[in-house]
């Protein structure tokens, strides 16, 4: 998987995708990820990339014509280009199932008052948001969706069955996890979970994932 992420402020990158996971799989080869600053595709002295909104209105938007020349100058047959931005669809695990099938995505990360409309018109293939509520810029959504699509690409995770485990993978919400020590401060471990019947345990692990699931996300219930 190949991520190319166009931003105004590509410093707010530096760390968080060299850590951890991510950096495991940029270093086998299973990640790239390329960081490119859209002045760079601006013109004159100043590589001003915003201005004034037509028709009036706070702050600035922006500009077309250096984002969409940012785009073309990486875009090939085979790349997808999504926009970060509160006006999109609202992340979900199945849409990071669904981009993690790819094989290059350039990430737009809006900024100000977001960007001119014809961006999207000439280069969005779709827009994402990460939640109900708006950020300074597109760089931390940016960073969430890298870091859920590449830990759904096969051996990126340690365990094959761990994304598949996780919240979200079924409609559900993850069932109560322990580990060693089995009692801490007079709370112990669920004693099924030394059953040795696994049966049992997925039993129990999926009604807790329902019960979970409906206490905090009944939306997800339908």
């Amino acid at each position: 998987m190949k991520f190319d992420i166009l931003t105004l402020f590509p410093r707010v990158f530096e760390g968080p995708l060299d850590e951890s996971i991510l950096k495991r799989a940029r270093e086998k080869g299973l990640v790239e990820i390329g960081i490119h600053n859209i002045r760079d595709h601006a013109e004159g002295k100043h590589r001003i990339t915003d201005d004034r909104p037509f028709g009036g209105g706070p702050g600035m938007l922006m500009k077309v014509e250096p984002v969409v020349r940012a785009v073309e100058s990486l875009k090939t047959a085979g790349t997808r280009v999504i926009l970060l931005s509160p006006r999109g669809a609202l992340l979900r695990q199945d849409i990071l199932r669904r981009l993690s099938l790819e094989k290059h995505l350039i990430l737009i990360c809006g900024h100000y008052e977001g960007v001119d409309e014809r961006v999207r018109e000439l280069v969005v293939d779709e827009e994402i948001s990460i939640g109900d509520y708006v950020l300074t810029n597109g760089g931390l959504p940016a960073m969430v969706l890298v870091d859920g699509v590449s830990r759904l690409i096969p051996g990126v995770l340690g365990d094959a069955e761990s994304a598949g485990d996780e919240s979200f993978s079924e409609g559900l919400l993850e069932y109560p996890q322990y580990t060693r020590p089995p009692e801490f401060r007079g709370l112990k471990a669920p004693e099924i979970l030394f059953s040795g019947n696994h049966g049992e345990i997925a039993k129990w692990r999926r009604e807790m994932s329902l019960r979970h699931t409906r206490k905090q996300r009944p939306d997800l219930l339908g």
